[in-house]
């Protein structure tokens, strides 16, 4: 196969030798050199990830595919050769105005590929010059749009608006952008300073609430513990007056019981025989007691008008009492007659 197809490349080169001469050689040479394009030479080898298009006498024949490809001399020409790797283009520093009139000196990077090798090559004469042109006036076009605070936030969102834009302009060209990434963004030296006071700001402000936050708080706590510490205090106070309530009625009927039961013992005692005369000797004791008292606790004195008669003080008492026996004689009829008889026997001896 390859004898063949040089035997069939050596008669056409004789025959076009024959014909022009080596006139069109040098001048193929020449073009060839000065493009930096391949040259004719009937057998190609095109490598991997690239594509050749060829003309055949001026007009588009086809794309050489990577591998082996035949050309016939002087009629076929390798007009354009195309990468289809991914390339990238660093975009020029360009100035652009924001939303809010500040000017900022921006650049990035364009990565690319070559989609279609006969678009990119008859769709535009430069297909890197025209897509770096674009992505340009892109980014201007979109920085416009955002303020100065925008553009640093937004990044992201900046480069796929300028990617879309990118696409639906060069979807003729045969090209296809892949990303478009902003690398630098210096702006105005006042500008700069104004930010930087702006964010030294922003950092005295954060920390002046992060501390009143912190003295909230720690006067919420205070108080917080203040009241816990009254709250605990009122009901250990309240126990103590429970307790203390508690003890005092306890004591209260502990004398309660002891009172009447003396009071019982008493009355026991007076239904007894001569129980009306110790009665009488102890009022009579009391009475004494009571007279040595006499002007001790206080300057004003009640005194009877025979303070030194201690049996009429008796008698007195004594009547008293047989009073009150006959009002619970007639009110309670629990207690016996007999009881009672004696006992008015006994007030009228005394």
């Amino acid at each position: 196969m390859l004898r063949a197809v040089s035997r069939a490349g050596s008669a056409l080169l004789r025959q076009g030798s024959q014909i022009n001469g080596p006139k069109a050689w040098s001048v193929e040479l020449r073009r060839c050199a000065s493009s930096g394009l391949p040259m004719n030479t009937i057998v190609l080898f095109v490598p991997q990830q690239e594509a050749w298009v060829v003309e055949r006498m001026g007009r588009f024949h086809r794309i050489l595919e990577p591998g082996l490809n035949l050309l016939i001399p002087l009629l076929d020409r390798i007009r354009y050769v195309q990468s289809l790797k991914e390339i990238v283009i660093n975009v020029p520093e360009q100035s652009a105005v924001s939303l809010d009139n500040v000017t900022l000196q921006i650049d990035g990077v364009l990565y690319l590929r070559v989609m279609d090798p006969y678009k990119a090559s008859y769709g535009v004469e430069d297909p890197e010059y025209a897509v770096t042109q674009l992505a340009q006036t892109t980014m201007r076009s979109e920085l416009g749009k955002l303020t100065l605070d925008k553009v640093f936030r937004e990044r992201e969102s900046l480069n796929s608006n300028i990617v879309d834009a990118i696409n639906q302009a060069s979807d003729d060209w045969g090209i296809k952008c892949l990303r478009y990434e902003i690398k630098d963004i210096h702006v105005p030296p006042k500008v700069r300073e104004a930010m930087q006071m702006q964010v030294e700001a922003e950092r005295r402000k954060r920390a002046m609430v992060l501390e009143s936050e912190g003295t909230r708080e720690s006067a919420i706590n205070v108080a917080e513990g203040q009241k816990q510490a009254q709250i605990l205090a009122s009901e250990a106070e309240r126990a103590e007056q429970i307790n203390q309530a508690a003890g005092e009625a306890n004591a209260i009927l502990a004398k309660a019981k002891a009172r009447g039961e003396a009071i019982r013992v008493v009355a026991d005692a007076l239904v007894q025989q001569n129980g009306n005369a110790a009665a009488s000797l102890a009022i009579a004791e009391q009475y004494v007691t009571a007279f040595s008292k006499l002007a001790k606790e206080s300057n004003t004195i009640l005194l009877p008008s025979n303070p030194g008669d201690i049996s009429s003080m008796v008698t007195q008492a004594m009547g008293i009492y047989g009073t009150l026996t006959k009002n619970m004689q007639q009110n309670s009829p629990l207690i016996e007659p007999a009881e009672f008889t004696e006992t008015e026997e006994l007030q009228k001896r005394s």
